[in-house]
């Protein structure tokens, strides 16, 4: 299994990669040692081997040879360590690294698998799709555009979500956090690496909001943020009512505990919100690749299990409107949590393990 970067590449593949466990499979995952990947992986208990890796930056077009570079090196590595692995099948979620692994499997005819999370292919997962056996979809959306490289080769899963968020229960969690019954339960959070613009929106009615009725806060920053989010919190960093953290470990708990979550529009970050049925204020991050999670949010917004607030407008108050009318209609917030719930996908882990199944045993 290959794929890094960020959270929204690697939570799906630890999914996966718990499952195939249990069903007594061997697993190696490749990653890059900078990246988040080399901390959750072997957390997770699974073999893991660092290859360099580096993307292309158009507007510095000697990247592309230096990059190029390093693809080809990796690649030569990885081809060996699926060799000497044994690999029945390499499964790829995208970020740089999963491109030199991917030509190693498809140059040792190692049957390759390729999930994408958003509802627009990445430029990893496009790159490889001509390259794969199976080409596995969290929407259908993206059906179309896919089934031009990789025709009838496409099919559609859903995106796989921990057992942890699975499994979370509302009742247990909302003790285990200390919450009333009547409790107002905000998570506020920016993916992995925190989103500094969102953080800073939200911190500045934060204040407000606490004193909004029984309103209670957990604020996720991102552990680059951390420190300047408290910073600018002056003496509310300390007020019982909010909780302010780098990184959540335990986000089965803590989602499944929320009477409103507020987040960018990850790919990741919406399965596990429609997993258990969380309504949402959606601020989709505005430089992702094709807007795709924009795209994201509307998929959400459109079956009313979320709200959409752009990027450029948090500053001007639409934000904070949002989330107070949210507050303040608790029918309003079922609603959308019904709605929320109606779209997800928790099987999908094990769609995709069939779908992988499938071509190992086409393969032989």
């Amino acid at each position: 299994m290959s794929g890094g970067g960020t959270a929204g590449h690697i939570y799906p593949a630890l999914a996966l990669a718990d499952r195939l466990g249990q069903l007594g499979n061997d697993i190696m995952f490749v990653g890059t040692d900078k990246g988040l990947e080399s901390k959750l992986v072997a957390r997770a208990g699974i073999d893991f081997v660092a290859l360099p890796a580096a993307g292309f930056d158009r507007s510095k077009p000697l990247s592309f040879f230096t990059s190029g570079a390093t693809v080809a090196l990796s690649s030569l590595k990885a081809k060996k360590l699926l060799r000497d692995f044994g690999a029945q099948a390499v499964v790829g979620f995208g970020g740089y690294v999963s491109i030199p692994v991917g030509i190693a499997a498809s140059r040792a005819h190692i049957p390759l698998i390729i999930h994408e999370q958003n509802s627009v292919a990445g430029m990893t997962n496009g790159f490889l799709a001509k390259r794969a056996s199976l080409v596995c979809l969290t929407y259908s959306d993206t059906v179309d555009a896919m089934e031009k490289v990789a025709k009838g080769k496409v099919i559609v899963t859903g995106n796989p979500v921990r057992e942890e968020i699975l499994t979370a229960n509302r009742a247990s969690a909302r003790a285990g956090l200390g919450l009333e019954e009547d409790d107002v339960f905000i998570f506020v959070f920016g993916g992995s690496r925190g989103a500094r613009h969102l953080n800073a929106a939200f911190t500045s009615f934060v204040g407000a909001l606490l004193d909004h009725g029984c309103v209670k806060v957990m604020h996720m920053t991102g552990a680059g943020e951390y420190d300047a989010v408290c910073e600018s919190l002056g003496d509310l960093a300390d007020d019982t009512r909010l909780t302010v953290r780098p990184y959540v470990e335990n986000m089965g708990e803590v989602l499944a505990a929320s009477d409103l979550a507020i987040c960018r529009a990850g790919a990741t970050s919406i399965a596990e919100l429609t997993a258990l049925g969380v309504p949402s204020v959606l601020v989709p991050y505005p430089y992702a690749t094709d807007d795709h999670q924009t795209k994201n949010a509307r998929a959400m917004v459109d079956h009313g299990a979320a709200r959409l607030t752009a990027d450029s407008e948090i500053d001007s108050g639409v934000l904070r409107d949002t989330v107070f009318e949210l507050v303040d209609d608790p029918a309003l917030r079922r609603a959308m949590g019904q709605a929320s719930s109606a779209l997800g996908v928790r099987n999908a882990t094990e769609l995709l393990v069939d779908g992988i199944y499938s071509v190992i045993n086409n393969a032989k």
